[in-house]
């Protein structure tokens, strides 16, 4: 049997439709009477328009397969191009892997949709395209100094490279230009910030400043983005670096001012109260220009405000010049007590007194005089203040000496009474520092001696050469120290006498007797310590002390009369007031029968 719907079939139908119509017209045109020529005619015409119809058909299917596959073609090639952009690795055509067998509008059927997605991807692709490369023009105009607007859109050409790979290239240096930006941005916002600490302290207006480097670094329009282009962080730059000038010379400027303030405080004795008005710039002084970072501190106003008070202050100053040399010259004498200086004598109180009143000197000039002595003495003071200090050294363990010898002379400093055992520890001290005082003496002879080869002059103390003095006190110690040797041998012999004595006669002289006997040898009066220096007193014509820089001092202004008389004595020794025990340690300044000394 035919299969319906199959070639065979339709043909079969046809055919069969064809010889019934046939028949029935043969049997119409027998019925008329018509000719056999015209029903030849009639059948040609008859299968000639049939054949028409049938190629009309043709041609059109024909047509119609055409169209089809040009479609497919078209829409296979626009998806293997559509894939190549998007750079999917397999860009083979999915229409041959299904094969041959499908018709024409199966595969048609099967291309559209993913061709469709393909669009899709392709549309997205391009928006992310669009997106990066419009930010990185913009960011691109930021940085190289032209703010363009925002890109309403981006057009791409169709073949252009769309895949992963070229859009990660522009992601990537879309981050290298934010970041980029974001350093730039910081920098410009330190410049900023820099600028505006500037401005506070130089009293500058910070909008004006910064807007004459760019509009946007100060902005009232927060849709303007600050600008961060090269020119305007070479802007900021050169605008710090005339900040910073200016704040230089205005900082030394108004140092300058405060200075002299301060020094005509000083000359004026200006009271506190009126000080407080500049105590927020007197401490320019002493900081730094980095460190001065008050507001207004360095403006304009502020400098003149402290330049109209000096101002005021030396006219002030003129009229109270008589005084202020005074004070100056109390000073200079002050700095030379302290020094052990002897002061210039032409600028005296009675001479700079008579001076100013006779009209002969300028007071501004004997002013200067006195300063630049002032600071002469300073310098000299601080070059001398080793030696200084060496000297009270000396004279302290000089007092320590002083003391020890009334200690020893005590004869209950070794009861049990109040004190004593803080006595007692005191006068080990005291003999440890006594022992070091020749040391002492040599090594401040050396220092003085170095001190006058550097300087080429002598070193005067309170207007006597110090080497002089202490060569002075070394003799006299030296004197002494033989005599006292001298005592300890004649003590010896008064041992042995008593001793023969004693074994002569069978029992000790009484300490009366002893006493009374020694009378008789000629000593009397207080023992005398080694040789100590103490203080002449100004009356002591019979004084038997040795002389030290204090005692020298003590003579100061007694027209020179330490050197015209230069002789120093020494006390005489009494063996009586010192116990034999305390006779044997009186030099080495150890006493064993001390409870300190066991």
């Amino acid at each position: 049997m035919l299969e319906i719907g199959s070639p065979t079939s339709l043909f079969f139908r046809t055919n069969t439709t064809c010889n019934a119509l046939l028949q029935e017209l043969q049997k119409i045109w027998v019925d008329i009477g018509e000719s056999d020529a015209e029903k030849d005619r009639m059948l040609m015409e008859l299968e000639k328009e049939c054949l028409e119809i049938y190629r009309r058909k043709v041609d059109e299917a024909a047509n119609s397969k055409a169209q089809l596959h040009q479609s497919l073609v078209s829409i296979e090639a626009e998806v293997a191009s559509i894939m190549a952009a998007l750079g999917v690795l397999n860009i083979h055509s999915p229409i041959k892997e299904k094969g041959s067998s499908k018709s024409l509008k199966e595969k048609l059927a099967y291309v559209r949709p993913l061709l469709e997605d393909l669009r899709l991807q392709k549309d997205e692709r391009v928006k992310q395209f669009v997106d990066v490369k419009a930010q990185i023009e913009k960011m691109s105009g930021e940085i190289s100094g032209y703010n363009k607007a925002m890109i309403d859109s981006l057009t791409l050409d169709d073949d252009q490279d769309l895949t992963l790979r070229k859009l990660n290239e522009y992601q990537t240096h879309l981050r290298s230009l934010q970041k980029e930006k974001a350093d730039r941005l910081n920098k410009v916002l330190d410049y900023v910030n820099e600028v505006h600490a500037l401005c506070g302290v130089l009293g500058v207006d910070f909008c004006q400043t910064v807007s004459e480097v760019h509009p946007s670094l100060h902005r009232t329009n927060h849709e303007q983005s600050t600008n961060i282009s090269d020119e305007t962080l070479d802007g900021l730059q050169q605008m710090i670096e005339k900040l910073k000038t200016e704040r230089r010379l205005r900082f030394q400027n108004l140092k300058d001012v405060v200075e002299s303030l301060l020094e005509l405080w000083n000359l004026m004795d200006t009271p506190q109260e009126d000080r407080m008005r500049f105590a927020r710039v007197s401490c320019v002084v002493r900081s730094s220009e980095s460190d001065v970072t008050e507001p207004n501190i360095l403006s304009t106003e502020t400098i003149e405000q402290v330049s109209a008070e000096v101002d005021r202050f030396n006219k002030l100053k003129s009229s109270r010049m008589k005084e202020l040399v005074m004070k100056r010259r109390s000073e200079l004498e002050n700095l030379c007590r302290l020094a052990h200086i002897e002061p210039d004598t032409s600028t005296s109180l009675e001479k700079s007194t008579a001076l100013i009143d006779s009209g002969l000197v300028d007071p501004s000039e004997l002013l200067a005089n006195i300063e630049a002595q002032i600071n002469r003495i300073k310098e000299e003071a601080q070059s001398r203040k080793e030696i200084i200090d060496r000297i009270d050294r000396w004279l302290s363990a000089c007092e320590e000496e002083n003391w020890l010898e009334e200690y020893n002379q005590d004869e209950n400093r070794y009861s049990a009474g109040r004190g004593g055992h803080v006595n007692l520890k005191h006068a080990e001290r005291a003999r440890v520092t006594v022992n070091k005082i020749p040391s002492m003496v040599d090594n401040l002879i050396k220092k003085t001696l170095l001190w006058e080869e550097q300087t080429q002059k002598s070193f005067l103390y309170d207007g006597v050469r110090l080497v002089s003095i202490l060569e002075d006190y070394k003799l006299t110690r030296k004197q002494q120290e033989e005599e006292k040797k001298r005592y300890r041998d004649q003590k010896k012999m008064q041992d042995l006498s008593l001793n023969r004595r004693e074994s002569i006669y069978g029992s000790k002289p009484s300490p009366r007797r002893s006493n009374s006997i020694r009378k008789v040898n000629g000593y009397s009066g207080n023992v005398s310590m080694p040789p100590t220096p103490r203080r002449n007193s100004a009356g002591g014509a019979n004084s038997d002390v040795m002389m030290t820089p204090r005692s020298y001092s003590g003579h100061h202004g007694q027209n020179g009369y330490f050197k015209e008389v230069r002789k120093l004595s020494t006390a005489p020794l009494n063996f009586v007031a010192i116990p034999k025990e305390d006779s044997a340690s009186t030099y080495t300044y150890s006493e064993p029968d001390s409870p300190l000394h066991n």
